[in-house]
């Protein structure tokens, strides 16, 4: 049985956050910006990379190797309470990473953390 890593915890973390109603995407975390701004790469490979899902996720595996602490942070729809919106996208992305981690592990903690960075307007 393979390792459950960052990236697959990632994925299934974003794609979890995104399926909240209320959720119009992810935020990227300071580090995604620096390192897209700082790659060599095209402009446009830069961009695909900043406004990926994905980089609106942190994964962090704790210390002594006992668990992992997932950071989600969301940018929220005009007209949604963010309480109840960062409720169901806590308990939406728990329950879709605990099979995925006891499946790999059963010892994993799971600790998962959402910030709501800001409230947009949708579009008319």
């Amino acid at each position: 049985m393979t390792a459950c890593g960052p990236a697959d915890i990632r994925q299934t973390a974003a794609a979890a956050a995104l399926a909240v109603g209320g959720v119009r995407s992810l935020q990227p975390t300071l580090a995604s910006r620096l390192a897209a701004a700082a790659s060599p790469a095209a402009a446009q490979g830069a961009a695909d990379r900043f406004t990926s899902p994905m980089s609106g996720i942190r994964v962090i595996r704790d210390p002594d190797g006992s668990g992992w602490r997932v950071e989600v942070r969301c940018v929220l729809a005009e007209g949604h309470r963010a309480v109840d919106v960062a409720r169901a996208v806590h308990d939406r992305t728990r329950a879709s990473l605990i099979p995925l981690v006891t499946a790999h592990s059963t010892a994993d903690a799971l600790a998962v953390t959402v910030t709501i960075t800001r409230i947009t307007r949708t579009p008319a």
